[in-house]
């Protein structure tokens, strides 16, 4: 894809359109990653993967120099992994936890670029206050695991207003017109998480990803259900999974397997279905963003980036008289 569109976040991290792939656990494989980076957009990959120095290596390997970042949920931070990446990723993400200049520092040292994913205005005050290079500004819409309480434009608004770094907006943006009215607000980038989820490179077992291609935007709900390993920490998944764990009785839903022995997934586990999970996957945390109803396919991650910047171009292009 040729086209760009220049905003402070590409300029800043130096890829062509503003569009930030979110970090998400097992749908996060260095494969979703790449196909976000070749198509112009920003790719992540996600520390909590199984062997995060071997996703690096991939990229590394296969990227070209396109640039990528690792996300680092900090309930299961290590610190020893971010000393490993800092100096081999131009981007290092950090979310839930109060933004630490240490860790900022620990990142710039390794000559990374330091991001905080916040949902809060004074959260992106402290973020700015570490020293992050930019923020991520994350509204009640979006799936997965949700900081704050306001929806996204709200905290946008007040986000922008607070601090000078570039913004990035996450929460709900599905479509071309999510990203164009992002951009137009003053966002610096849209991060963008269920649709990739739905992509045919995502890490999601495929039972989840035709899920998320049947539900609607009405079809989630916010709850502290997948509270296994994560206790206390409301997310946003697909209702009908809530409601099937909820009327289960079993201590265990399914296992994972890999280089060893299988190991049971609990009922309520925080973890959603990768590819080598097995058993019932519609009990599982099948995280999903008000954007689900933007899910119509499983397509290749370049034509999700492709049909979002197309389209926000030319409605930037319609409402303002060009493109930012």
């Amino acid at each position: 894809m040729s086209m760009t569109i220049s905003t402070a976040f590409t300029e800043l991290v130096g890829c062509r359109v503003p569009i930030q792939q979110a970090g998400m656990g097992a749908a996060s494989t260095p494969e979703l990653a790449l196909a976000v980076s070749q198509a112009g957009g920003f790719g992540m990959l996600a520390a909590a993967a199984d062997d995060l120095p071997a996703e690096v290596d991939a990229m590394l390997a296969s990227s070209a120099g396109l640039p990528f970042g690792v996300n680092f949920l900090m309930p299961f931070f290590d610190r020893a992994m971010l000393d490993a990446v800092a100096p081999r990723v131009p981007l290092v993400e950090f979310y839930w936890s109060d933004p630490d200049p240490v860790l900022v520092g620990v990142a710039h040292e390794g000559s990374a670029l330091a991001a905080w994913q916040v949902g809060s205005v004074d959260e992106a005050r402290a973020a700015a206050d570490a020293g992050c290079d930019l923020i991520v500004a994350q509204g009640i819409e979006a799936g997965g695991h949700v900081r704050g309480t306001l929806g996204l434009l709200p905290l946008l608004d007040g986000v922008l207003d607070a601090v000078a770094v570039p913004i990035v907006a996450a929460g709900g943006i599905g479509t071309a017109r999510g990203v164009a009215a992002v951009l137009a607000a003053g966002a610096s980038a849209a991060r963008i998480g269920t649709r990739f989820a739905a992509t045919a490179e995502s890490g999601a077992h495929p039972a989840y990803k035709h899920a998320l291609v049947a539900a609607s935007a009405t079809d989630t709900v916010v709850s502290e259900t997948y509270s296994e390993w994560w206790p206390d920490a409301p997310h946003r998944a697909l209702r009908s999974a809530v409601d099937v764990a909820n009327a289960l009785d079993d201590e265990f839903v399914g296992d994972v397997g890999g280089a060893g022995d299988p190991f049971p997934i609990p009922r309520f586990a925080v973890r959603p279905p990768n590819r080598a999970t097995r058993g019932r996957i519609d009990a599982m945390a099948l995280y999903a963003g008000q954007s689900v109803g933007a899910v119509t396919e499983i397509a290749p991650a370049a034509d999700v980036v492709r049909e979002l910047v197309e389209g926000a171009e030319k409605l930037l292009t319609a409402t303002l008289g060009s493109t930012r």
